[in-house]
Order: structure tokens, then sequence, then C-alpha cells
């Protein structure tokens, strides 16, 4: 299943199998059943029919979403090697960690609060009638070092839009590794038919509008005194990069 394609059920019992899955990212076959109330024929049924669809997959009894967000690619610069791929939920400690890790400063308020949101719904990848949530992870050795993310909505007034974050742990910066993830994440939402992404920034973080700006990004607006960062008042830069 395409994270775009809003999922759709037949039946009741169809969609409670799915939300358990979806909302605890990962969930052993016979914790569903008991949580959704089905007799064993009913369950195996409404599973089967949740497989032949392609919304869920079935690993050895555990059951996770089905999403189709791309391959694995490995790249190696200066010597490092390193591997880009779509987020697994076995990823999500390191996950939240390169995110605080990045974020410590308290100046990318936004990666923030995807830390914040991970941390309450415990689960890396959402899919629901509502939203989507798409992670993308640069590693080293199988250690999360970076993320790219992005925040679909389902509405059908915002599908063209997307958030976008980005982030690298700051002892593997200037490897490139940023603009690998950032790339990733681009090539994703054009292949997908998105026609703007945004990103919002402290004013006080020029780094990071540098690097927005260098990969094709635009100042959209500013927000003055939205942030308080340190007990001082900072503005908000509104950024976008918008598909030909």
């Amino acid at each position: 299943m395409d994270a775009v394609e809003r999922p759709t059920f037949e039946t009741s019992a169809a969609m409670e199998v799915y939300q358990y899955v979806e909302r605890h990212g990962t969930a052993a076959r016979h914790r569903v059943r008991e949580a959704v109330d089905l007799s064993p024929e009913s369950f195996e049924e409404t599973l089967t029919h949740l497989l032949s669809k392609g919304y869920i997959e079935d690993d050895g009894g555990t059951l996770t979403l089905a999403l189709d967000v791309g391959s694995v690619e490995q790249h190696t610069t200066n010597g490092l090697t390193y591997t880009i791929r779509p987020a697994r939920n076995d990823d999500f400690e390191g996950l939240v960690q390169t995110i605080r890790n990045v974020s410590s400063d308290g100046t990318y308020v936004v990666a923030e609060s995807v830390a914040e949101q991970l941390l309450y719904e415990d689960a890396v990848t959402r899919h629901n009638t509502v939203e989507s949530r798409v992670f993308f992870v640069a590693t080293v050795d199988g250690e999360v070092i970076g993320w790219c993310h992005l925040d679909i909505p389902q509405l059908d007034k915002l599908r063209e839009t997307a958030q976008l974050t980005v982030g690298v742990r700051e002892e593997q910066r200037g490897q490139g590794i940023g603009s690998q993830l950032m790339d990733r994440g681009l090539d994703w939402a054009r292949a997908n038919g998105y026609r703007k992404l945004y990103n919002s920034v402290p004013a006080i973080t020029e780094n990071a509008m540098v690097f927005l700006e260098e990969h094709g990004w635009h100042t959209e607006g500013i927000r003055r005194n939205h942030y308080t960062v340190d007990g001082e008042q900072v503005d908000e830069v509104m950024m976008a990069y918008t598909f030909d």
C-alpha cells in the first residue's frame, strides 16, 4: 500500500483490526484478535482480506503496516559507508534519540514536536484516514544517525502538501548525509504527486536556513515573535519547496 493511498474498509471488523495494528506499529496476531474480540474464524477471514489488499503484512505471527515507501540505498563518502532506507518500527528508540540529539539546543522546534509525537503515539509509521507519517533514516552499522520525516495530511484540500523535517547528528555532519536524506524526501514527494513541502525554523537558526536555501527552498513568510527560545521571543521563518 502506498502512503498516499487512503485506506478503506468493507467491514467494521477489518477497520478494527487495521486500526489496532496501525496504532501500535506492530502487534502479535493473538493480541490483535483478543483486542478486537473476534472469533478465530472471523479474525482469520478478516486478516486474510487485509493481507490480500496489501494493508497489513504478517511476519511469522507479527502484524505490521504494509507501506511501500521505497528501497534501501547505500552511500560512501570519505570512507564512511551509510545506508538510507525507510524507517522500521525497530528504529523507534534510535530515531527518537537522534531527533532529540539534533534538537537539543532548543532551536529546531518542529523536530522537537515530531519527537514528542513519536513518544506519545509509540509508533514510527502512521497511516490512517486522517494523516500519514513517513520516515527515512540514515544508519551506520545499524545505528540511526539521521532522518527525513514527511507529515502527510489525508484531508483532500491538503493532500498535495506535506511538512518535511530533516536532521543529522552533529558528529556525522559534513559528509553530505543531510543532503542525501533531503533528496530522498524530495524524490518521494515528487514521485507521489506533491506540489509543495513546507518547514518552519526560528530566525536564529541561520545554518538551517542556508541549508534549506541551498536545496531550493525559499521563504514564504515570517511570523513575528512566534517562538520563545531561552526566554527570548524569536521570529518563525516559514519556508517552502515548490515542485516545478
